[in-house]
This record gives C-alpha cells, sequence and structure tokens, in this order.
C-alpha cells in the first residue's frame, strides 16, 4: 500500500477518539501520520523487515495505548497513535504485493517480515500493489474520518495527501524505469 494509505489508516484509527477529546487531535494527528510514516523508513535498508513488526508491534501497541488511558497527555496520546499507526501499517502490508519495485508481476512470496517467528508473511494480494486503483479508492475512503474531525493544517496535510495518492496511482506503473539499480 502506498504511504499515505498508511498514514490514512492511522488517521482513520485515532479520528474517533479526537472527536471525542477534542484537546488531543493534534497530537492524535502528528503521531497517527508519523507511526504511519515511520515503518517505510526501513527502504534504504531491507525494506518491510528492518522497520516493519506486523505480529510483535501489538506488543508496543497495546501498552502505548494503556499507558494514554490511563494518563492522558499529549506525548502518551501522540506515542499511541503513533504505535498503533505503525503496527497497522506492518500489518496490513501483508494485504498487497511484495516489496519489490514491480508487485505487479506476483514474482515474491514475501510481503513483510515476522519477527516472532523468524519468517515472511506471504502476500495476500488484496491491494495488487501500492499505487494500484484499489489503494487508491482506499486512500480516499480512509482519508473521509480524517477530513471530518481534523480542521487547519492536518486537514491541508489529508488534503494533499490525497491529491499525491491519486497523482501517484495515475503515475505508479511507469515510475519502476525511474527507479535507481541500487534500490531494487
Amino acid at each position: 500500500m502506498m504511504a499515505t494509505t498508511h498514514v490514512f489508516t492511522g488517521l482513520a484509527v485515532v479520528a474517533p477518539v479526537a472527536a471525542l477529546a477534542p484537546e488531543f487531535a493534534t497530537p492524535l494527528a502528528v503521531g497517527a501520520i508519523l507511526g504511519g510514516l515511520a515503518p517505510d523508513f526501513d527502504l534504504v535498508f531491507a525494506h518491510r523487515r528492518t522497520l516493519h513488526f506486523p505480529v510483535a508491534g501489538v506488543a508496543l501497541a497495546v501498552p502505548a495505548v494503556a499507558l494514554a488511558v490511563a494518563f492522558p497527555s499529549s506525548t502518551t496520546v501522540a506515542l499511541a497513535a503513533f504505535a498503533v499507526a505503525a503496527w497497522l501499517h506492518a500489518a496490513s502490508d501483508a494485504l498487497g504485493g511484495g516489496p519489490e519495485m514491480d508487485p505487479w508481476n506476483d514474482r515474491s512470496d514475501r510481503a513483510v517480515y515476522d519477527h516472532v517467528r523468524s519468517r515472511w508473511i506471504r502476500p495476500r494480494r488484496w491491494i495488487r500493489y501500492d499505487g494500484a486503483p484499489e489503494d487508491a479508492a482506499l486512500a480516499v475512503a480512509l482519508a473521509v474520518p480524517a477530513l471530518l474531525v481534523f480542521d487547519g493544517r492536518i486537514r491541508a496535510v489529508v488534503v494533499g495527501g490525497i491529491a499525491v495518492s491519486l497523482a501517484y496511482a495515475l503515475l505508479r506503473r511507469r515510475l519502476v524505469a525511474w527507479v535507481p539499480d541500487w534500490l531494487e
């Protein structure tokens, strides 16, 4: 899935909390945005292995949420949102194709690495590849709760993210030719 789809997933999860506790809306949104993006910082390492924790991530997310519930503050809710969004990002990567630059060729049987079992989880290909039409549709649908709940800069980020998602989806298959060989 696209990075924006992961960000919108995190925002959709925290949107109901932000609606109930608007004083924490910004920290929740910032935590969800950063958590949705963070696992993909492993692109230059072993992508979908170094910073992706689809199973073990829940062991961080649950205590972070419990801490935020027990001691609500801007910091604890932001950390909880970050942990949940990062875990959802890693877990949902198994729903797409493999981590290669052209996953529409169905070459890989590796979607995301499970550190608990020391093995790769196979791709389900419900979202055929990042930037596929169904990925763009999912991104837009997941952005709706954020558009309804957040305002100001967060809403502007969401609108910008939708534009990036749609542009990326239109260009995705052509971008492979522009990727440097060392990134493949």
